[in-house]
Parts: C-alpha cells; sequence; structure tokens
C-alpha cells in the first residue's frame, strides 16, 4: 500500500510532468523532457538526480550488474521517460523489470511524445 508521503510525491511529479507537456508540447526529444522535470523538481525542493545507476540484483541477492533511470526522486521513486507516439507494453515490461531487478517498490513512466499526456504509476511489491 502507498503511504502518504509517496502519494503525495507522486502527485508533485504527475502534475509538474503535466505542466511540462502543457508548456512544451509534445514535440521534444526524451532528453530535452528528462532535463525539464528534473529542474521544475530541484526547483520543488527534491532532490533529483538523472540517470542515476540503479543496481540490479539477482533472485539470490547477487548484484549482477545497473541501470540508468532517467530519474530517481528523493531516492524512492523511479521515474522512466519516454517521448512517442504512445505507450506500448514493452515500456510497461521495462519498468516493472527495473523495479523488480533493483528491489525498489514505486515508478511511474510518463510519455511526453504523445498528444495527450501519459503517465502510470507501478508498484512492485514481492508480495503480489
Amino acid at each position: 500500500m502507498m503511504n502518504h508521503n509517496m502519494k503525495s510525491l507522486c502527485d508533485r511529479v504527475r502534475q509538474t510532468a503535466y505542466d511540462i507537456h502543457a508548456y512544451h508540447g509534445h514535440g521534444h526529444l526524451e532528453k530535452v523532457y528528462e532535463n525539464g522535470l528534473a529542474h521544475r523538481l530541484r526547483k520543488l525542493g527534491l532532490d533529483v538526480k538523472q540517470q542515476n545507476p540503479i543496481q540490479v540484483y539477482d533472485e539470490d541477492g547477487t548484484r549482477i550488474g545497473d541501470y540508468l533511470a532517467d530519474l530517481l526522486v528523493e531516492n524512492e521513486l523511479i521515474v522512466e521517460l519516454k517521448a512517442t507516439k504512445t505507450l506500448a507494453p514493452e515500456h510497461e515490461a521495462q519498468i516493472l523489470g527495473y523495479l523488480k531487478s533493483a528491489r525498489m517498490e514505486h515508478g511511474l513512466l510518463i510519455n511526453f511524445g504523445s498528444y495527450q499526456f501519459e503517465i502510470r504509476k507501478f508498484v512492485w511489491s514481492e508480495n503480489c
């Protein structure tokens, strides 16, 4: 279950991303949106790391590598950004895989490339 602080954090990221989409539209490269979202979230006082290495673990706990999260917000929320016509099942599989492998619980998948703003929340739990 999502605690109040995580819900509030997701709401802030969602609103900020929506505002960026409303202002900049849907025609830029993913990196432009990444930089813009990181900039605006930092202005709100949040800790934001871009292209942050997240350790990936095998099922027995052995570290087997890293992947780069587009954004890591407050060291607990992975934000994966896309600038594509529409979100696809492989994008969802990607963020779920990241959460599971990194043993992190919360993630947002945001697509800035569509005419209509798209955002999806994901929660990974060993108990699911």
